[in-house]
């Protein structure tokens, strides 16, 4: 397959309206967030008397803390129903939410935004199962890694531009407030309009009889796929990227402000070249991999999110500004682009780090439980996440400043990396033949 045919799924409806449903999810979710996170960091003392930096912790955390407690139900769903029509609901969903939303904005209540944030969560839990497991039915295996790396592609696009939209959208006088309320709204619409052209995917378990007991369900969830060591593995890999990513994420928009000595450009500009990053990475995989599940990709992109994580405490260290600048004058001051340069390198090497191990799990699990595996590790992925959130504020409350947490970030993914390579060996040995291959 050529790097082209990569691309032309996005021509087919087998893959096209699936593609556009799960980009404009992750494209209002980012909108909405992004949005109440840059009103409550620039704009505070009108919304709420709690500190920005805790709330830019626990809004993430609040978003996905129905991942913890819904994933295995939405596995069980997602395996019994059919995906097009389980997707349609989604996105009815999600309109309803993005409704609570709006009233919120518009009578300045926070709490209603909250309970948005936590809905916007649980209709992503409900569509996570579905956005994996309905590649394998519908595309060709050697199709596999370029599908991923495209779905990849398009949610980092999609969480890029809902950041940059809905920080712009919100700081726009006087209508920004009213600007993001009817876009998140239009985009809802947008969603479930593209679900309705989602070809029909049988469901590989009707029969399945839904649990009520998450919690009980959530546990032989995880005990199904740790029999499985190299998917269990891969499952844990996969989750420890999100924890990286949440960690290092959640910190942008004070790093920008009282690091960068940026406005809310600027914080606009670390998630723009951070996305791309991911973006780019994910694309390169079936390129390198040679349109196969290529592992060895692995420890390459965990090697790179630890050089890249390092050198981005030093780059910080190294910046010296301490006037107020906008993105574009900050591009013309010395160390800007070193900085730069580390961000978007952290997302590149993120992308050859997940997607391969993305498809691993789909070509290596049980084929009547691929969503329920699916769900599972959105399980691991929430708790990572949540873990995540709950460093940061701890850290930042000991007196951690935010360039030592990405040092200490990126000094503790090296150990992790080693740690699983080295319960399964498979991954070094193909990063090996890999270099031996390529080189």
């Amino acid at each position: 397959m050529s790097q082209s045919s990569q691309f032309s799924l996005l021509s087919q409806r087998r893959f096209s309206p699936f593609f556009w449903t799960q980009f404009l999810g992750a494209f209002n979710d980012n909108l909405f967030k992004t949005a109440l996170m840059v009103a409550l960091t620039y704009d505070a003392l009108s919304w709420t008397t709690l500190e920005p930096g805790l709330l830019n912790n626990l809004i993430p955390g609040l978003f996905i803390l129905p991942y913890v407690v819904f994933s295995a139900t939405a596995g069980q769903i997602a395996d019994k129903v059919e995906k097009g029509r389980l997707s349609r609901f989604v996105k009815l969903l999600e309109v309803g939410i993005m409704l609570v939303a709006g009233i919120g904005w518009m009578t300045h209540t926070l709490w209603l935004l909250i309970a948005a944030v936590v809905g916007m969560g649980v209709h992503s839990t409900l569509f996570g199962p579905v956005k994996y497991a309905y590649l394998p039915p519908h595309l060709k295996p050697e199709e596999l890694v370029g599908g991923n790396g495209v779905i990849e592609m398009g949610t980092f696009v999609g969480i890029l531009l809902g950041q940059v939209l809905g920080a712009l959208l919100v700081v726009h006088k006087p209508w920004g407030i009213e600007l993001v309320a009817g876009a998140s709204f239009a985009v809802a619409l947008l969603g479930l309009a593209t679900s309705w052209r989602i070809p029909a995917s049988p469901a590989p378990a009707p029969e399945l009889q839904v649990s009520k007991n998450f919690i009980a369900e959530s546990i032989r969830n995880l005990r199904f796929s740790a029999q499985n060591r190299t998917v269990f593995l891969s499952m844990l890999g996969n989750s420890w990227f999100w924890f990286y990513g949440a960690l290092v994420l959640s910190q942008f928009p004070l790093y920008a402000k009282d690091y960068l000595h940026g406005d809310n450009s600027v914080f606009v500009l670390l998630l723009t070249v951070f996305s791309l990053g991911v973006g780019a990475g994910s694309l390169l995989c079936e390129k390198l991999s040679g349109h196969k599940v290529e592992i060895g990709l692995v420890p390459f992109g965990a090697i790179g999110l630890s050089v890249f994580g390092i050198d981005l405490y030093f780059a910080s260290l190294a910046y010296t500004n301490t006037a107020t600048v906008g993105a574009a004058a900050l591009l013309a001051l010395p160390g800007t682009l070193r900085i730069l340069a580390d961000v978007v390198l952290i997302g590149v090497f993120g992308g050859l780090f997940i997607v391969p191990l993305f498809a691993l799990i789909q070509t290596r699990c049980d084929p009547k439980h691929v969503s329920r595996t699916i769900a599972g590790m959105n399980i691991l992925n929430a708790l990572f996440m949540v873990a995540a959130a709950g460093v940061a504020i701890l850290l930042l409350g000991q007196g951690f400043t935010i360039p030592q947490m990405f040092l200490g970030t990126a000094l503790l993914n090296a150990l992790v990396a080693l740690y699983i390579f080295a319960l399964v060996p498979e991954f070094l040995m193909r990063f090996l033949a890999w270099l031996l291959i390529h080189t």
